[in-house]
């Protein structure tokens, strides 16, 4: 297991140092900015010890992320953001099976933007995050200033995936009022490939006003289909899902002050069936982040769901910073969730994750 995480670290560091040379080597007239943040991840946890999982109570890591961009004119522009994760990675990937590598495309979209003094507006078409929510715009390792994602958001049959959905998005910002209006060929719930069968028209959006600089709040929204026949979920019996539409909204209020910031969030969820009863859930979530110096901060968050089935859970987790220099952040993480279902359960993980960020902006003349 030691030898396995040490193989990651290499794998991620290498990795890293050979697309840098490779940066470098461009010439400076190709238009093209390119992001990369790259994660090595050691984690234990009573959870990779149990069923179905039965393994070793520590497992190795490892996440590299890059956001390729290219600007054709001062309107026009292309971005991406391409993933490739060991399994398991995620905390909820404790409780699953299966080893291995893989890679996804998270974004590519084409993008069509206009900026005034006091507004703006931007057109994508493509793969994208949801438009549902707040927390996608920080589900890079670089800035969740935690390791784990907040309770409602994951990666596969979760309420609200970081996985991308294919559609098109309006976003408009005006004095202190900010919009966007998603349009995607399958849920949050369930992202869809365009190659997939059961791909349903779901609608997804929100809406904030920043009440004074640093303090916002905003809400969002989703409703459409979010069922598939090959869905774990879906039963022997069940309607046509293209009959069955979920709906959520969900609150959010972000606050920072000096070295101090806070943000949360509430969600609510509800999901039909007709051959089971149909599922409700209740989702909220608060975190806290103190600056101590320019090196070390400190967060923590706690958070609960609340379901009309399945049960309900509470967590809390917090973590120490450290900012090695400006490239590159070590986090060290303890999480403890308890679960209230048939049975009382508690899961306890611990987990450390070295972070190098990477940036090469190139024809920027």
């Amino acid at each position: 297991m030691k030898a396995a995480f040490v193989r990651t670290i290499l794998f991620c560091l290498g990795w890293g140092a050979l697309c840098q040379q490779s940066l470098d080597a461009q010439e400076a007239s190709s238009g093209v900015d390119l992001r990369a943040t790259l994660t090595a991840q050691a984690a234990a946890s009573n959870k990779l010890t149990e069923e179905p999982r039965s393994g070793s109570p520590m497992v190795p890591g490892g996440r590299a992320v890059v956001y390729p961009t290219w600007k054709l004119n001062d309107n026009w522009f292309v971005t991406g953001a391409l993933q490739l994760t060991t399994r398991p990675y995620y905390f909820d990937d404790f409780s699953t099976t299966g080893y291995g590598v893989k890679g996804v495309v998270l974004q590519s979209t084409l993008n069509y933007t206009r900026v005034s003094s006091r507004s703006s507006v931007l057109v994508r078409v493509g793969e994208m995050p949801t438009a549902f929510g707040s927390f996608m715009l920080r589900y890079d390792d670089a800035d969740n200033p935690l390791i784990d994602l907040p309770p409602g958001y994951g990666y596969y049959y979760s309420l609200v995936s970081i996985l991308g959905v294919a559609g098109a998005q309006i976003d408009a910002t005006r004095g202190k009022w900010d919009t966007r209006a998603q349009f995607a060929n399958s849920s949050p719930a369930n992202p869809r490939s365009i190659f997939a069968h059961d791909q349903y028209g779901n609608w997804a959006g929100g809406a904030g006003y920043t009440i004074r600089q640093g303090f916002r709040a905003g809400v969002s929204g989703y409703r459409g289909p979010y069922l598939a026949r090959n869905y774990p979920y879906f039963f022997p019996g069940e309607a046509n899902p293209n009959t069955l539409s979920a709906s959520a909204i969900g609150l959010d209020v972000n606050w920072a002050h000096g070295h101090t910031s806070t943000q949360g969030e509430w969600q609510r969820f509800v999901m039909p069936y007709t051959v089971i009863p149909t599922f409700r859930e209740s989702v909220g979530y608060g975190e806290l982040k103190q600056v101590l110096s320019p090196r070390w901060y400190l967060a923590v968050r706690g958070g609960y769901t609340s379901a009309n089935q399945g049960g309900s859970s509470g967590s809390i987790e917090a973590a120490a910073g450290f900012r090695v220099n400006r490239l590159q952040l070590i986090k060290v993480d303890y999480e403890f969730r308890h679960h209230s279902v048939a049975t009382q359960q508690n899961d306890n993980i611990f987990a450390i994750q070295f972070i190098t960020t990477l940036h090469k902006a190139v024809g920027r003349d």
